[in-house]
C-alpha cells in the first residue's frame, strides 16, 4: 500500500460519507459491489446519492485490500486530501488532548466533539491526530472540525479549563465559548506543563467508589455540559 504524503484513507462508507459531507477533497472511491454501495448511500446518506454514483470505482478484492490495507465490511473506502489547517476562527471551545496514547479513544474524542460542535480538537505529544487509526476511530470525523498537533503550550491561547479529579466541581460553572478544554492522557492524566498552564482545573460528577471515565466519556460530558448551558442563556 502507497499513498502519496497528504492523503488520508477513509476506511468504510461513513468514513467517506462524512468525508464527502463535509467538503473535503476526496479523491477516489473504491467499492466491492457498486449496487450494494448505492443501496448503502440511499438508507444512509440519500443526500450523497449522486457523488456515490459519480464516484464508485469497482475494483475486486485483491485490488481493495492492496490499495486500502485491508478489507472493510462495506465494502467501500475512498482517499482524500489531508487538511492544511491551523489558524481558523471558532466559536465554540477547542479541545485539547494532553499526551493522548489511545488512538482508538483519540478518534472517538473527535467523533464526539464533531458531534457536539466543539471549535477543534489539538493535541500535545507525539502521536500524529491524522494516524489511520485515529482517523478511523473517527469515522472520517476529522473533515467536520480542525484536527492538528500543537508544537507545544505556547500556541494555546484561550481560557484552559483543565479537567481532573481534584479539581473543584463542574455543576453550576459555565464555560466560555472560546474555552480550551484541556484533558490528561488515559493512563497518566494531565501533566504538570499543561495543570501549571490551566485557568481553572475542574471535575465532573462522579459517584462514589466509581475511579474515572473512558477519556471520549469525559470530553463528551464537558462539551454537553457546554452546550447546556450555551442553550440556556
Amino acid at each position: 500500500m502507497r499513498h502519496h504524503r497528504g492523503v488520508v484513507v477513509l476506511e468504510g462508507f461513513h468514513a467517506v460519507k462524512h468525508a464527502l459531507r463535509f467538503g473535503a477533497e476526496v479523491r477516489s472511491v473504491l467499492v466491492l459491489d457498486r449496487d450494494a454501495a448505492l443501496g448503502f448511500a440511499r438508507t444512509h446518506a440519500p443526500d450523497l446519492v449522486g457523488e456515490f454514483e459519480r464516484r464508485a470505482e469497482v475494483v475486486g478484492a485483491g485490488e481493495f485490500v492492496e490499495r486500502v490495507g485491508r478489507s472493510h465490511p462495506t465494502g467501500v473506502a475512498g482517499f482524500a486530501e489531508r487538511p492544511a489547517g491551523g489558524g481558523e476562527a471558532r466559536r465554540a471551545p477547542l479541545v485539547l488532548l494532553d499526551n493522548p496514547r489511545n488512538l482508538g479513544n483519540f478518534g472517538a474524542v473527535i467523533r464526539v466533539a464533531a458531534g457536539l460542535g466543539a471549535g477543534g480538537v489539538v493535541s500535545l505529544g507525539d502521536v500524529d491526530p491524522w494516524h489511520p487509526n485515529v482517523l478511523r476511530g473517527s469515522a472520517g470525523l476529522h473533515f467536520a472540525l480542525p484536527v492538528r498537533r500543537l508544537a507545544g503550550l505556547d500556541e494555546v491561547t484561550g481560557r484552559v479549563v483543565a479537567f481532573d479529579a481534584g479539581g473543584v466541581g463542574l455543576r453550576g460553572l459555565e464555560i466560555p465559548d472560546d474555552a480550551v478544554l484541556a484533558f490528561g492522557s488515559e493512563r497518566h492524566g494531565l501533566s504538570d506543563a499543561v495543570r501549571a498552564r490551566a485557568d481553572l482545573v475542574v471535575s465532573l460528577p462522579m459517584r462514589p467508589k466509581v475511579s474515572s471515565y473512558n477519556l471520549t466519556t469525559s470530553v463528551a460530558m464537558a462539551l454537553y455540559h457546554w452546550e447546556l448551558f450555551r442553550q440556556a442563556s
